[in-house]
Parts: structure tokens; sequence; C-alpha cells
């Protein structure tokens, strides 16, 4: 088998081969009993296609194996051709928060969010999810793969598996706490095992609630609010690290956010001492102001 023979080169690193088993298996548990000369463009770009759950860094990492497996298949003469070269790589989805790490980070005010709250408080479900989000700092991919069990409510914690595999635990307050309570026990439909379900209109079969039905029932509940126009739900991960920035160690921030590298989580840093020298002039202003009138 082609995949094995990738796998069992010399030289390379456990955690590299571990890395591209991961990668691999959803591949191969698909296509792995197919003759590789047959896995053409068309299959392997519905299948890439099909992973739109990752995150758009995760999927170019996918992407990268995948092409290398059939670079391998190339050299050792299975196959004439790569059937995925020069294939265009995914680009950040705005919508659900990805953005090139140059991008300014983006949080939203406490008036931001006294008015969001507002705003979704009349959909249990939205409004638990949207304070699940803004509490626990963790993806919205990651919320909506929650099943119930995997929800700690009297320790308010639950476990996830972010970029990389990696597992972490998130908390969360005890208001989201008693969002979910209430959620669950009028909302939620128990012949599902997702933490968050909903019922098919037509078909009224139930399953795992989608990102696409969450962002729509978002965006219809705050679209009359100037102050949020923009305003994105991956924001509210932004705002739970800019709101910690100083009341804990930089490298308990970057465990609780799940990052790779300790120098994302310093971009919160600067967002935080941007924001307060912002806030500083407008103090310094109001001062002034009041001294002109005195």
């Amino acid at each position: 088998m082609v995949a094995t023979q990738f796998l069992e080169r010399p030289r390379l690193a456990k955690k590299t081969v571990e890395s591209y088993e991961r990668t691999l298996m959803p591949l191969l548990s698909e296509y792995g009993s197919w003759p590789i000369e047959i896995c053409e463009r068309t299959v392997l770009t519905e299948y890439l296609d099909g992973l739109s759950h990752l995150a758009y860094t995760t999927h170019h990492r996918h992407q990268a194996i995948i092409q290398a497996l059939f670079n391998y298949a190339v050299e050792q003469q299975h196959i004439k051709a790569n059937p995925i070269a020069k294939l265009k790589r995914r680009k950040p989805d705005a919508d659900k928060g990805e953005h090139a790490s140059d991008e300014a980070i983006r949080y939203l005010t406490s008036d931001q969010l006294e008015k969001m709250y507002r705003a979704v408080e009349v959909d249990c479900r939205t409004h638990a999810i949207v304070r699940l989000l803004h509490r626990s700092g963790a993806r919205i991919s990651e919320v909506l793969s929650l099943d119930l069990d995997a929800v700690d409510l009297e320790q308010r914690k639950f476990q996830v598996i972010g970029k990389g595999n990696k597992q972490r635990w998130c908390f969360f307050s005890e208001d989201a706490a008693q969002l979910l309570v209430q959620y669950l026990k009028h909302y939620r439909h128990p012949s599902c095992t997702a933490l968050f379900t909903a019922q098919q209109p037509i078909a009224g079969s139930v399953a795992r609630i989608s990102y696409r039905t969450v962002h729509q029932n978002w965006r219809r509940l705050i679209a009359e609010i100037p102050e949020l126009e923009g305003a994105r739900l991956h924001d509210l991960r932004h705002t739970f690290a800019t709101e910690r920035v100083g009341l804990m160690g930089i490298e308990e921030l970057r465990a609780l956010m799940g990052h790779e590298s300790i120098m994302t989580t310093l971009r919160y840093q600067k967002v935080t001492s941007a924001r307060a020298e912002t806030v500083a002039q407008s103090a310094l202003q109001a001062i002034a102001s009041k001294a002109d009138k005195l």
C-alpha cells in the first residue's frame, strides 16, 4: 500500500509520522481501498472541500500532506502525475473568524457586549452558545462539536480537541452554566448526543446544529444594531483573551486559548496596551474639557 510505504520512509521523526497518520486516516478510511491511480483530482478536491470544519491553516496542512503522499506515489512510479498538483489553497473565512496573522485583533467593547446580549436573549439556544463562547474562549467549531456528556456543569468545564489535535480544558462562568441548564431543560432535543441540536423544519430529523444555522440566527438577531455591524462570532474568543490579559500569566492564557506559539498570545497584550492608551487619552480629554469650564 502506497500510504504505508509513505509513512515508513526512513528518517521520518516519530511525531511527524503520527501527524501524517492522523491527517491521512480520514482519507484512507474513505478511499483507502481504491487503487491510487483512480484517485482523480475531482475526487480529492471534493474530499478537501468536505473538510470545511477545519481552520484554514489546518486545512492547508491536510492538503500539503495529501500532496506529499501523491508526490511520493509519482516518485515510486505508481502514477504518472500528482492529481492535485498546483491546487489552490483554501482562503481564510472571515465569517468563521479566520484571518491572516498580521490582521488586527478584533474584540467587542462592553457596550457592544451589552447590546448583543440584549438582542440574543430572546433565543435561548443562541444566547447559550454566545455566552459560552464569550465566557470560555473556545472556538465556535469546538463548542459546536461538543457532546452533552463532555460538559461538566457542576465543575463548569469541558474538554475540546483544538488545532493540531491537542486536547485542552475550557472553563466557563456561572451565568453561562445557568443558561446551559435552561437550554438543556427546555430546548435541547434529547434524541441526539450533541450538546447543541437542531431539528430540520421539513424532515423533522434532529442533528447537531451547524455553524451556518448558528451564524444565520445570530446575524438575524443583531441585524438592527449599528454598533455590531461587521462583528463576528469569533470576536467573542478575542474578547475573552483581551479581558484576561493582565489578570493571569501569559503562559496560563496561552494554555486556555490552546495557542501553539506564545507569540500568538502576546498579540492580545498589544491589543490591551493599545486599548489602555485610548482610554487614557479619552480621560485626559475629559479632564481638560472640565478644566476649561472652571
